[in-house]
């Protein structure tokens, strides 16, 4: 997998698990994860602007940004969902 942007934190889990690492250093409770997940930074208006898009409906922040990736994949490489493993 290529390095991520510095802006972009991508945290790979292990076995589908991911400990709940706290400030101090301390290991809160695993937690099963189906998901990789990423840190995104985002210029103050366009987050304000997903902000209200995911007001409006009705769901949550995190689902806006899913729903735009998946499209913008859907639009790169429409027949396959595109490259694996890149």
């Amino acid at each position: 997998m290529a390095s991520s942007p510095i802006w972009c934190n991508v945290v790979k889990t292990v076995s589908g698990t991911m400990a709940v690492r706290m400030g101090d250093g301390r290991n809160m409770k695993a937690q099963t994860a189906a998901a990789v997940r990423a840190s995104i930074s985002f210029p103050p208006d366009v987050y304000e602007t997903l902000e209200v898009i995911a007001r409006e409906k009705k769901v949550s922040l995190a689902w806006v940004v899913r729903e735009a990736a998946e499209k913008y994949i859907a639009d790169k490489w429409p027949l396959f969902g595109g490259p694996k493993g890149e």
